[in-house]
């Protein structure tokens, strides 16, 4: 399916048993809510697909993979309301990934900010670029990755995690996200990282369905409670956007 331009596109294609999902936005793949939501009911649908095995998890273009959350959306948050509701667009993407049947590979074409970051995190398994670099920039702006912190923390630990969040202007480099467990594998041109994308997804295919997830399951043991959690942490992004200190940072 594809969505308007206004709101980003995503483009789903289905061949030999393997999903490829490719969303885009022309402000450097950033998600407005719209394009949160389409992504996670088209996971959603996905999910109970049984001639799938593996999504391919992509975006559009050369540039940034995600820049995180629409800032012409956090600027229009005016009530804790509106901000809860608009930073639990993330904390559902996330909790379909994680719900999803089927293992997603993640294509990480380049620079992930924030949320990109809580979406390569939340695929099972990533490839990467040496031009992905990563940042959470989240506390430079007056608020915090409470909601992806979760899937960043399961995937590079808990003491990584902190040196990302703290140091929020500073960029990692993708062979730091790579020695850190968020990439499996680096590569240095897209067309490497496509060739190794393909490989891989079609070798996963021919893998026992049900083995896969099992698999899965096993994977995310021990999440089951972030259907609540992320919806409070989406609650404390919520509460922080509409902070004096947050409006000014955004319209700098």
């Amino acid at each position: 399916m594809l969505t308007p331009d206004k709101n980003g596109t995503l483009l789903t294609t289905i061949d030999n048993k393997i999903a490829t999902v490719q969303f885009g936005h022309p402000a450097s793949n950033s998600f407005p809510r719209v394009l949160l939501d389409r992504l996670t009911n088209e996971i959603t649908f996905l999910s109970d697909n049984p001639e799938i095995s593996v999504i391919v998890l992509k975006s559009e273009g050369n540039g940034a993979f995600c820049a995180g959350a629409s800032f012409d959306e956090l600027l229009a948050v005016s009530t804790l309301e509106e901000g809860t509701r608009f930073f639990s667009g993330f904390a559902n993407l996330i909790n379909a990934m994680r719900n999803c049947k089927k293992i997603i590979v993640g294509r990480i074409h380049g620079k992930a900010v924030g949320g990109g970051v809580g979406i390569a995190s939340a695929c099972d398994y990533a490839f990467a670029t040496t031009e992905s670099a990563v940042k959470l920039s989240e506390l430079a702006i007056g608020i915090g990755p409470f909601v992806i912190e979760p899937a960043v923390s399961r995937k590079i630990g808990k003491m990584a995690m902190s040196e990302m969040t703290l140091g929020a202007h500073e960029w990692k480099t993708a062979a730091w996200a790579h020695q850190k467990g968020l990439y499996a594998k680096v590569l240095e041109t897209q067309e490497e990282l496509d060739l190794e994308v393909t490989a891989f997804a079609k070798k996963l295919s021919s893998y026992n369905p049900e083995a896969l997830f099992e698999m899965k399951k096993v994977f995310w043991e021990g999440t089951s409670h972030w259907d609540k959690l992320l919806k409070e942490r989406a609650a404390i992004s919520g509460k922080l956007v509409l902070s004096q200190f947050t409006r000014n940072a955004l319209i700098k």
